[in-house]
């Protein structure tokens, strides 16, 4: 029988049927785990295999039995059933001969589900040909499939008993490389690229070795095994424009997307050998620091936004100021950098500052104004780390390049609006006393522009004129 039977005639009988403490029948699912093999077996080769390049389709009735069942591995009781009757080696045979995308994208949609059960994990996670199997599937050309391969590979890196597992594995299969950069620099799926970036930050963010590698693999030929559905000749791809060109796919439409992307350029910069990587690109980094830019001064944060917004986006801006501040630093020479390019930025980066103030502020906090701007404590929530690392990374980049400026920067950045005594208020209140001789330095510049101004903040900041 092919459909859930009716209840069996007696509560004995039901109980023995149900699969654990579920409704759901063993016999069903065992049922179609059967018509799964057969679809595997080589006495039905030929009917279900269609001629060469052409993909067979699911009938309608099989389709929406395994999609129970896809919807059913959810449950820990299934999940553990699926695994006693041995159905990831079932659909190992499937992703081996099958040439339908739907039955391939199920399969490994169940898996990702058993996946989500701790002791099931492990047993996939140890199955070395299973393990290897479904790596092949990232050089999929089917987005659904490459969708759900990379969930449960998501799934598996998220659990620590069995992450070390897959990232030696991948680290052992160079194709993992080339499949994952083919798919961030083509793909328009913005669901896909969005999971495919969780994967990546992931793998980064547990194993500096891992990448390393994937850094110095653009340098390098192409060693990754070829496969059937794959392009003939795999381009020698860089991390870094693949990661640029998934990022601008999903920041209009995936918020989360782009704050995946704009982390693992942030990974990168904790090594040197990223720093290069993102610098040394054919452009210098050009592209890296207009994307960065144009986030930052058109994007994130804007003036019309309400000062809560800095919440909202806290972690994708320090993830982006942590990269701008990495750059600014090692290409002060490149043209990009350059502080009369860059005016907007810095009215940005204070209007983060103001925001965060905005946003931490707490009823009677008035009266420890002036002694916050002596101190430099911000009205940032102590509680709040995140917001912590993005006030201290901003106020470390516009130190940077507030040391830069010149009388004729300045001028310039008056006349924009993005210097006045407001915004220079909240950038030393922000930046004292860490980051005195920066202040100081920016103060004897803006005593040339515009001695007024100067004399007002040093009237604020009576520390300052100690020292001038």
């Amino acid at each position: 029988m092919d459909r859930n039977p009716s209840p069996p005639s007696s509560e004995v009988e039901e109980e023995e049927d149900a699969v654990g403490s579920t409704v759901y029948s063993k016999h069903w699912l065992f049922s179609i785990l059967t018509r799964l093999i057969e679809v595997i077996s080589p006495e039905k080769t030929e009917p279900i295999v269609r001629p060469e390049g052409i993909q067979m389709e699911l009938d309608e009735e099989m389709e929406n039995d395994i999609c129970k069942v896809w919807d059913m591995s959810m449950d820990e009781d299934v999940a553990l059933f699926l695994q006693e009757f041995n159905a990831p080696d079932i659909f190992m045979g499937i992703f081996a001969k099958s040439k339908c995308p739907r039955l391939t994208e199920i399969c490994v949609g169940i898996l990702g589900n058993m996946a989500c059960f701790q002791d099931i994990c492990m047993s996939i996670s140890k199955d070395e040909n299973l393990g290897q199997v479904l790596l092949q599937r990232l050089c999929d050309t089917d987005s659904p499939t490459l969708l759900e391969t990379s969930r449960l590979l998501l799934t598996c890196l998220s659990q620590p008993e069995v992450a070390n597992i897959w990232v030696e594995r991948i680290r052992e299969n160079p194709s993992v490389y080339d499949c994952v950069c083919f798919i961030m620099s083509s793909s328009t799926n913005v669901e896909l690229l969005v999971k495919v970036g969780e994967v990546v930050d992931k793998l980064f963010d547990l194993d500096e070795e891992l990448m390393l590698n994937w850094i110095k693999n653009g340098t390098c030929p192409s060693v990754g095994p070829s496969v059937d559905d794959s392009p003939e000749e795999i381009p020698d791809f860089k991390i870094v424009p693949c990661i640029l060109e998934a990022a601008k796919q999903v920041r209009s439409d995936n918020p989360e997307g782009l704050d995946v992307y704009m982390h693992i350029l942030q990974l990168l910069t904790t090594v040197d050998e990223g720093i290069q990587a993102i610098v040394q690109v054919p452009d210098g980094g050009k592209e890296t620091w207009s994307l960065l830019y144009d986030l930052v001064c058109h994007e994130l944060c804007q003036p019309d936004d309400p000062p809560i917004i800095v919440q909202e986006q806290k972690t994708v801006l320090a993830s982006i100021l942590s990269v701008l501040s990495a750059m600014f630093a090692s290409q002060t020479e490149q043209e990009y950098t350059k502080m009369r390019k860059n005016m907007p930025l810095i009215g940005s980066l204070i209007r983060i500052l103001q925001y965060m103030k905005g946003c931490g502020k707490r009823a009677g906090d008035s009266s420890k104004e002036s002694e916050q701007e002596e101190t430099g404590t911000a009205d940032v929530n102590d509680e709040d780390f995140h917001l912590k690392i993005l006030k201290d990374i901003c106020c470390e980049l516009l130190s940077n390049m507030l040391q830069e400026l010149t009388k004729e920067n300045t001028l310039e950045g008056l006349h924009q609006g993005h210097l006045n005594e407001q915004t220079c208020s909240c950038a030393f209140q922000n930046l004292l006393p860490l980051y005195f001789a920066s202040v100081e330095s920016f103060l004897e510049v803006l005593r040339e522009a515009d001695q007024t101004l100067a004399d007002n903040l040093e009237k604020r900041f009576p520390s300052l004129k100690v020292h001038s």
